[in-house]
């Protein structure tokens, strides 16, 4: 034992195991755990049980009892009854002599270790367990300590319902309990109350140790045992005594609650909570409330809860409504109190939205209670005023705390909704109530005003838009005394944000009412709004600036000029900061420059008139251009390299005239107004010659792209001669994200112009071919890419936007293009790749695209007569590598998922190919496709059938035959349908 004893002390953390090198420790591991697996079992129990008597040191007893819990875990079947009895009474003799001084990691596992011994022995192998724990009277610290320690330990590994148990351990669980109820609980409540007397003042750690171990118990013994006229009075005693220590406190006021969640018949429920209230003066009181946090949120549940099930008409119904209501003054405290240690605010809030859920017209006295719950709830979503710099310039901290604030409000917002569905008028009251308060202090802090118009704000996502837009209810007060607002506190992130949403929420008031639209202007082109001290604040105003001028349009025109010299320099500003800047960090939807769409937006009102148009525009427009061609002089001069602030500069510039397009359309533009088509036209020449010029700078390009769509949209066909300039640039030195751009804007092109754009794609579709051949080649997707790398993702999107510009050139009258002589050289491959992909690509999606690609080559390219057909070969192809592999052989593949609604989507395209091919080639196709379907085994009879109603134009679903085309069993019927289906398979 010395060996091991030294071995011992060498692997834990004693002061010997200090001065031992890695080494010597590993080894004396090494030696421990030989001895505890090669050991037998009978002798390892007398070695360890020889080191618990003999041995001086702590760290040794807990190795020994560690390793007689794990061998008894393991191989108790192994055991020998002798060596257990032996056992056993070394244990309960080790219990009774403990010593409360002793470590409490020692006494635990001693515990640990009794606990697991009841399990295996109680009551059936030794019942006297229990027996010979409880401490006599009067109870000392020591024993009253480790019996304790053994319920807890009992209650945690083997009693309590809180965590999940297998079949065996709720077997034992129930013979135990069952046992103990049987023999010894009475003895152990009193055990209870005695020590709870006896040493609350003597030793009370003990003491709450002990009254732990009893909350624990409660919910399965007979609660008449504890709640009664003598241990209630003293549990209430120890938990409002100011001389009670914390610790005890609270674990009297834990069997307290214990007692008031006890699981029983609503009526006895509420016969329990009665004797609970009488047996307490003042229970409901506030002070109750902060004293006793977790007693009066149970009581209030469990009063809530037979109020529900017994009903009002019921007389223990109605007696549960008015404890419950008695009580409610010391739930409030308790939830006001911001007390997190004390205060479980979760289960607060659950009994507050279930009392709330209970009301339907509420009363006077609900009504003052439900004014309480909105108290609760603006306390509770206040953000900590430790916090404010942090929130006020957003650091880490900052947003951390923001974003635990956005989680801890969920639920509260959900009581909001609830108590503003239920008191409407009472909600609007404390709110204004908050809104006065907010603007009549010059001390308000920044959270009071942030929760405050929070609150405004959701009252507007829950009352209707027509209450919004007439002024319902208090809402014709507030809207104004809001707009007219500026809070001490204004400069304060926060609470501009919420501001301006909270204004936002509320326009339609304005759209209704339009002597308040100055005032509207005058917040968001204030230091509230775009003029605020804050970036983000400002950014996040011209935004909202933006979506207010999409609503309110022409009641805005009166004020052109005011919000246009307001604007001039925020305008100025975005195209000068320095992007560059690391510091300066955005979101993409609020970058700024939605300014420029809210001018763009002002000066396309078709309400402006012409002149004032051209005016506001040119004023717009030229110092852009101008600021263009001078940065362009400069960066041929000197380069422009990729994140140089010159490049920025023209990225910023270029967002900004897109942006201010985006308030045009075309038929104002090119229609009625075509001088503003001139305008942009000769800003489109200046943003081109910077494509020209710097064609590799990427970042750049992608702005230009974005520029392009816009001039696509509103100059019309006129934009058509300048865009082979462009599409040129764009082609150089292109990756899969730059490829896919690209295609996006060709798709736009086409779909915009169609046959117009004929000669444009004649001219690019080699270069793009080409290009696409070497960035979709095969090695790109079989190269090590994981599926989920950006670099996968990019050529994913490319597959699928090319597959896309090819629908689109068959379905716009451009297939043309493709017979081309400069274009026919890529035919062969195209056809194959559109091929293999609508027979078996993973994503059904792209096979059902390359599907109604070849359904139009078919429309445009081939007639009823073959003689007449554009390309040669093309019917033949159709039918025996089309028809066959994809309407067919693809079909009959087990991955066809004919549950799938994608891929159902799928197969009324494959037999709309049918139809057409029968159409335009006739028995040439039928008669192919029907050998193809008997030699895969289809019925005679079914592919005779398939034929005739092919004949007749109808479109057949053949899913009868697939049970004996396919080894997986899918019968979904035999459907027949009309032309040009695409319903679901029933």
């Amino acid at each position: 034992m010395d060996d091991l004893e030294q071995a011992i002390l060498l692997a834990s953390d004693s002061p010997a195991a200090a001065a031992a090198s890695p080494a010597v420790r590993a080894e004396a591991l090494a030696y421990c755990a030989r001895a505890r697996d090669e050991t037998p079992p009978s002798s390892l129990l007398h070695l360890c049980l020889y080191g618990l008597a003999s041995s001086p040191h702590a760290h040794v007893h807990f190795w020994c009892l560690q390793t007689i819990h794990d061998a008894l875990l393991l191989r108790r079947r192994l055991a020998l009854p002798d060596d257990l009895a032996l056992l056993r009474s070394s244990l309960l003799s080790l219990a009774v002599s403990s010593n409360a001084a002793s470590p409490p990691f020692l006494r635990n596992k001693l515990a640990q270790l009794l606990a697991l011994l009841v399990r295996f022995e109680y009551p059936h192998v030794y019942p006297s367990y229990f027996l010979d724990l409880i401490p006599p009277s009067p109870p000392l610290p020591g024993p009253t300590d480790m019996f304790a320690r053994v319920l807890v330990s009992l209650d945690d590994d083997l009693l309590s319902q809180d965590y999940p148990r297998n079949a065996e351990e709720a077997s034992d669980a129930g013979r135990v309990k069952d046992a103990m109820r049987a023999q010894c609980v009475p003895q152990i409540a009193r055990h209870w109350h005695e020590a709870a007397v006896s040493l609350r003042a003597a030793d009370p750690a003990v003491a709450a140790v002990a009254l732990d171990a009893a909350r624990r118990c409660i919910s399965w013994i007979d609660v008449s045992l504890v709640a009664n006229d003598v241990f209630v009075p003293l549990l209430f005693d120890i938990a409002l005594s100011p001389g009670s220590v914390a610790p005890l406190a609270a674990a009297a006021v834990g069997c307290l609650s214990a007692v008031a969640a006890k699981r029983m018949d609503a009526r006895a429920k509420v016969a329990l909570l009665r004797s609970l209230m009488s047996a307490q003066k003042g229970f409901g009181s506030p002070d109750s409330g902060l004293k006793m946090a977790h007693l009066v949120t149970a009581y209030a549940v469990e009063a809530l809860e037979c109020y529900r099930k017994l009903g009002s008409s019921d007389a223990d119904g109605a007696a549960a409504l008015e404890m419950l209501e008695e009580v409610l003054p010391a739930v409030f405290a308790a939830a006001e109190s911001g007390d997190d240690d004390e205060v479980d605010s979760g289960s607060v809030l659950e009994f507050l939205s279930g009392y709330v859920s209970t009301m339907k017209a509420p009363t006077e006295k609900q009504l003052g209670h439900l004014g309480q719950i909105l108290e609760v709830v603006r306390m509770q979503m206040s953000y900590d005023p430790v916090y404010r710099v942090h929130l006020d310039v957003l650091d880490k901290i900052g947003k951390e705390e923001e974003d635990l604030m956005a989680e801890q409000r969920k639920d509260l917002i959900a009581l909001f909704r609830s108590i503003c569905r239920v008191a409407p008028g009472a909600t609007q009251l404390f709110i204004r109530g908050l809104l006065v308060t907010a603007l009549s202090s010059a001390e308000v802090s920044v959270e009071d005003v942030e929760v405050a118009l929070t609150l405004f704000y959701r009252l507007g996502e829950i009352v209707g838009e027509e209450e919004i837009r007439t002024g319902a209810g208090l809402i014709r007060e507030l809207v104004p005394m809001l707009l007219s607002a500026r809070f001490s506190c204004h400069t304060h992130r926060l609470v501009a944000l919420v501001y301006l949403d909270t204004i936002s929420r509320y326009i339609k008031f304005m759209q209704e009412n339009d002597q308040y639209v100055p005032h509207l202007l005058t917040v968001f082109l204030d230091e509230r709004g775009i003029h605020h001290q804050n970036a983000h604040v400002s950014c996040h105003a011209g935004y909202l600036l933006m979506r207010a001028i999409r609503l309110l349009k022409a009641k805005l025109v009166p004020y052109l000029d005011t919000i246009l010299q307001s604007l001039q320099d925020a305008l100025v500003q975005f195209t000068a900061t320095d992007w560059a800047n690391k510091d300066i960090k955005f979101s993409s939807s609020e970058d700024g420059s939605q300014i420029f769409e809210a001018v763009g937006l002002l000066i396309g009102i078709e309400e402006v008139s012409p002149d004032k148009q051209v005016q506001c525009l040119t004023a717009l427009l030229n110092p852009l251009c101008q600021q263009i061609e001078s940065l362009v002089m400069d960066a041929k001069a000197q380069g422009l390299e990729e994140s140089s602030p010159r490049a920025i500069g023209l990225q910023q510039i270029i967002v900004a005239l897109t942006m201010i397009s985006k308030g045009f359309n075309e038929r104002l533009v090119m229609g009625s107004r075509p001088t503003l088509g001139v305008m942009f036209k000769k800003t489109l020449d200046v943003v081109l010659q910077v494509l020209i010029s710097f064609p590799n700078v990427k970042p750049l390009r992608s702005k230009i792209i974005s520029f392009l769509h816009r001039m696509v949209e509103i100059l019309g066909i006129s934009v058509l001669p300048c865009i082979p300039i462009a599409l040129r640039q764009l082609l150089v030195d292109n990756e899969a994200k730059d490829m896919s751009e690209f295609l996006y804007l060709i798709n736009q092109i086409i779909c915009k112009f169609k046959s117009s754009a004929n000669a444009l794609l004649e001219d690019v579709f080699p270069a793009i071919a080409s290009h696409l051949s070497v960035i979709l080649s095969h090695d790109a997707f079989s190269n090590g890419f994981a599926s989920n790398t950006e670099e996968m993702r990019e050529l994913q999107e490319l597959e699928k936007r090319f597959y896309a510009f090819l629908l689109h050139i068959a379905t716009h009258d451009l297939s043309t293009v493709l017979l081309t002589p400069s274009c026919r050289h890529y035919l062969e491959n195209i056809m194959q790749l559109l091929l293999i992909t609508s027979c078996s690509h993973k994503e059904i999606s792209h096979r059902k695209t390359c599907v109604q690609t070849f359904v139009n080559l078919i429309k445009d390219w081939c007639s009823s007569s073959e003689i007449e057909d554009k390309l040669p070969g093309f019917r033949v192809f159709m039918i025996e590598k089309f028809a066959t592999g994809c309407c067919l052989q693809s079909v009959l593949d087990k991955s066809f998922n004919f549950r799938d609604g994608i891929s159902i989507a799928l197969f009324g395209e494959i037999m709309m190919a049918q139809k057409v091919m029968y159409e335009r080639f006739g028995e040439n196709f039928v008669v192919n496709f029907v050998t193809k379907l008997r030699e895969a085994h289809c019925p005679p009879d079914l592919a005779e059938q398939y034929y005739q109603k092919l004949q007749g134009s109808c479109i057949i679903y053949v899913h009868k035959a697939l049970p004996f085309l396919r080894s997986e069993d899918v019968y979904c019927g035999n459907i027949f349908t009309e032309p040009g289906y695409r319903g679901k398979v029933p």
